[in-house]
């Protein structure tokens, strides 16, 4: 079974700002008025779950995370206790743990690392409260330069066929995938997908950010393999000389465009108007 990468809190916030938004314009499309649960998948180091509970300040929100270190801080941030954080495999998470039907199902940003994640949905969905609402993001840049230059450099790698195997992903779907799948569960569904155009480091601090932005989410998996050392710096050297020239700095910072795929489910809503999926740039 694959294993999960590590996570370190502290690299994933360092681009809080620009990770917040996808999040913030997915959970805009959830119209629900006074839910009593609100769940959170793949929670991470929690500012966006608490988020959730400012929205909603009446409702029960429950953050859920494989990663131990990631929910540390998440704990750690939630210095009013507002949000119940739960370790857990969201392949094996049962929704009759919570004890609650839920309102809102939200996931951002994780299904990319579970493998099979359409065949979780049903359930998910089923567990809803009528006219509840499933909430998804994934990022759909895995053809990027960011992350064709990370499967090239580790082809040529000395531990090449494990840093191709860590990094052979679970694929995600485009918007027609997610827009047909929860269709057909007899929901009603919305999905769209926009192109972020990310500005990073305009003050010239760093010489490499989008290594240090891949270095937080991507590229994890790489250094779980590669110790401290000559192992990744063969990796590392040539990779982020790649990207320099890939993402070349402008006048404004380092253009770093980021395509992401969404979907939001109702489930037992009367049919809207119109059903459509958007692209956005």
């Amino acid at each position: 079974m694959r294993t999960q990468p590590s996570w370190d809190p502290a690299a994933y916030s360092r681009f809080g700002e620009q990770r917040s938004r996808p999040f913030a314009d997915l959970v805009s499309q959830v119209r629900a008025d006074d839910p009593e649960l609100v769940v959170d998948l793949g929670c991470g180091n929690g500012p966006a779950t608490l988020t959730l509970a400012e929205l909603w300040p009446g409702a029960r929100v429950v953050g859920i995370d494989d990663s131990e270190t990631m929910l540390e801080a998440a704990r750690a941030l939630d210095t009013d206790g507002r949000v119940e954080w739960i370790q857990a495999d969201l392949r094996h998470w049962d929704p009759a743990a919570l004890g609650q039907t839920p309102d809102v199902i939200i996931t951002n940003s994780t299904l990319q690392w579970v493998p099979g994640h359409l065949d979780l949905l049903p359930a998910w969905v089923e567990a809803l409260a009528p006219g509840g609402w499933l909430a998804l993001q994934v990022p759909n840049n895995f053809d990027a330069p960011s992350h064709a230059l990370m499967r090239e450099t580790a082809a040529t790698h000395a531990r090449a066929n494990e840093l191709l195997a860590a990094l052979d992903l679970p694929a995600v779907g485009e918007p027609r995938t997610y827009l047909t799948f929860l269709s057909r569960l007899g929901a009603t569904v919305d999905a769209w997908e926009t192109v972020y155009s990310h500005i990073l480091d305009p003050e010239g601090e760093s010489e490499d950010p989008v290594l240090d932005w891949v270095s937080a989410t991507g590229l994890r998996p790489v250094l779980d393999i590669l110790p401290e050392g000559e192992e990744r710096d063969a990796f590392i050297e040539p990779y982020a000389a790649a990207l320099r020239q890939a993402y070349p700095r402008g006048e404004v910072g380092v253009l770093f465009p980021f395509r992401r795929v969404f979907a939001v489910a109702r489930k037992g809503a009367a049919a809207p108007e119109t059903t459509t999926t958007q692209a956005g740039a």
